[in-house]
């Protein structure tokens, strides 16, 4: 088809349309030049990249991957958007002891961007006595507040109400959420929330409180944990079910108890997932308010809060970028507010410079990128929609699997939760260890010689419950242990890289097992550029390390290897190691190599090494 615009301009008029055989063909020639000889949907399946949740993300999307209409914003099923204009609330946490601390920062945010304010009560955060101080010269009627207080909910959200009144705010323009989340609060601490304190808030605002909602439905506890998206989507439904079950039996309407909850979800660096995350997670909970009867109540209230689980503690200042992509990929996928999670946040207490970037990353979004302009403008893409359709299935069968199990609660107490979401995070740690899932500044490129970022400790979150996981953990412990003994010997450990043949033969398998023995603390000694068997003793005597590995090329390995390898023992190398897939070269004790285990690989050489762990 010619395409002929109104101004005569005729585009692509002498060429024909291209089709998808022919595209595929292109992947065909560029497969088989890498060595791969596949043809037709084998071509394409070789591109494709398998996700969680047995997804998988296709190489092209073409219009015959079209879903059926979605809508549009602020309508049934509100997978465009839960309102009818994008934007979105930036919300940022405040968690410290100390009201006067507290106050200075929640101020400074106010002033600075920042639309609303989620506030820790009780344990780590500020204590309930100290909430007004906290929130001293705040308008209340202006800037809404979100309480996360554990068990503590009950007196933080009355003292909260006290505060509205004591300010003169009518109860008409209170605006923001109690926080009440038994289950979510069990899930964090392994023991019993308080429904009866969750019942009770509710009633009140549902009577009083027109704009304030009373109960989080907080996912993050399981993302935390290890949840997958469709997971992380499944506790939520079946948590949400469980809430209007039990306000709905202590008589309030359907359509009452559905406006009393706000969901709260992870934003991961995972743009498109979190975009399609976001429009399942609206989409399943207006099918479930649909069944409920719950009639127009069916939009889903968000609360999008960068992943904790993505931050590294490791070259901290790569966390900006992350959470830039995260709070993006949220305000696409049509978040009500977003929380970026300052990029300190795994060292302690954030310093007024993380946060005045954290507030800073909505704003430029916002105000710079316009991203708030267009509601939903990732719809109509083919990719997103057909993974919003995919993952929203995914997630619906894991909510059944929960509803056959009892509910939420009870999957939760019998260790169902637990155990599925367990299973799921040691396949994806063992993705990390392979470095089939990279992470920047850690498992890849990391930097050896960076200052730590040095920060007032935060108090350890509550305990109990699922565990908390991080994509860093493994990687961390084998910096650590590298740490250790560089503050005890004065040195690092070292790998010596015996570079065989010219730069164009070993340049890039040497800066392969550089980046490699890095991410576990090891310093890599590459001096001199490359030896062979008659100078590979002298070098490494010279380098400092105790292990030895030989970096170069197929054809150079078949000619050296098994020489230098020999030298290098007699040298008194402990272990030779060979960057490369594994095969047949006396003196060789192991091969390092794209998608091996890094980590088993690094806990063996420190191990070796004698570096304490």
């Amino acid at each position: 088809m010619t395409v002929v615009p109104d101004d005569g301009l005729s585009l692509a008029a002498d060429f024909p349309d291209a089709t998808h055989e022919q595209w595929q063909r292109l992947v065909e020639g560029v497969l088989r030049k890498s060595g791969k000889d596949v043809s037709g949907a084998a071509a394409e399946d070789a591109l494709a990249t398998a996700m969680d949740d047995g997804l998988v993300a296709r190489p092209l999307y073409t219009a015959r991957d079209a879903v059926p209409d979605t809508g549009y914003p602020g309508f049934h099923p509100y997978v465009r958007g839960g309102r009818p204009a994008g934007g979105w609330d930036v919300r940022q946490r405040h968690e410290r002891p100390d009201p006067v601390r507290v106050n200075e920062a929640v101020l400074a945010d106010l002033e600075n961007g920042v639309t609303s304010v989620w506030l820790a009560v009780g344990g780590s955060g500020v204590p309930v006595a100290g909430m007004a101080q906290a929130l001293d010269g705040v308008y209340l009627d202006l800037a809404p507040v979100v309480l996360d207080a554990g068990p503590e909910t009950g007196p933080a959200a009355h003292e909260l109400l006290r505060l509205y009144d004591d300010k003169g705010v009518s109860r008409e323009a209170a605006r923001g959420n109690l926080g009440a989340d038994p289950l979510g609060a069990e899930a964090r601490t392994g023991r019993p929330g308080d429904p009866a304190t969750a019942v009770e808030l509710a009633r009140r605002c549902h009577a009083e409180y027109p704009g304030l909602r009373a109960l989080t439905v907080d996912a993050l506890p399981y993302h935390e944990a290890g949840a997958s998206a469709a997971q992380e989507l499944g506790v939520s439904l079946a948590t949400g079910v469980a809430y209007l079950r039990l306000l709905t039996e202590a008589g309030l309407p359907v359509e009452a108890a559905c406006r009393q909850l706000e969901f709260r979800y992870a934003a991961t660096a995972d743009q498109f997932l979190t975009v399609a995350k976001l429009r399942a997670a609206r989409r399943l909970w207006a099918r479930v308010a649909e069944v409920c009867g719950a009639g127009d109540a069916g939009a889903q209230r968000q609360h999008a809060v960068t992943s904790p689980v993505m931050m590294t503690r490791r070259d901290p200042y790569v966390n900006m970028l992350r959470t830039t992509i995260a709070c993006l990929g949220a305000g696409v996928g049509g978040a009500d507010a977003v929380t970026v999670l300052p990029f300190d946040h795994e060292l302690g207490l954030p310093d007024a410079f993380a946060r005045r970037i954290a507030r800073n990353t909505s704003s430029i979004l916002l105000e710079e990128s316009h991203l708030g302009r267009v509601a939903d403008p990732a719809g109509g893409s083919w990719y997103v929609e057909r993974l919003t359709d995919e993952l929203a299935d995914v997630a619906w069968a894991f909510f059944q699997e929960l509803e056959r199990a009892g509910g939420q609660e009870a999957a939760l107490r019998s260790g169902l939760v637990g155990e599925r979401l367990a299973s799921t995070w040691k396949e994806r740690k063992q993705r990390i260890a392979r470095r089939r899932e990279p992470v920047t500044g850690v498992s890849e490129f990391p930097n050896l010689a960076e200052k730590p970022v040095e920060r007032e400790p935060s108090a350890a979150p509550a305990g109990g419950g699922l565990p908390r996981v991080r994509r860093d953990e493994d990687f961390e412990a084998l910096r650590a242990r590298s740490d250790a003994h560089l503050a005890v010997t004065g040195a690092r450990p070292r790998v010596f890289l015996a570079a065989l043949g010219p730069a164009s033969a070993h340049t890039a398998r040497a800066a392969f097992a550089a980046n490699l023995f890095q991410a576990g603390g090891v310093e890599p000694v590459h001096d001199p550029v490359s030896v062979d068997a008659a100078t590979a003793a002298d070098a490494f005597a010279r380098s400092g390390a105790s292990v030895a590995c030989l970096c170069s090329s197929d054809a150079m390995y078949e000619e050296q290897a098994e020489e230098v390898a020999e030298a290098l023992r007699s040298a008194g190398a402990q272990r030779v190691y060979l960057a490369g897939r594994p095969g047949d070269h006396a003196g060789v004790d192991e091969y390092i190599f794209a998608g091996c285990d890094a980590v088993s690989v690094l806990s063996s050489v420190l191990d070796r090494m004698g570096v304490a762990a």
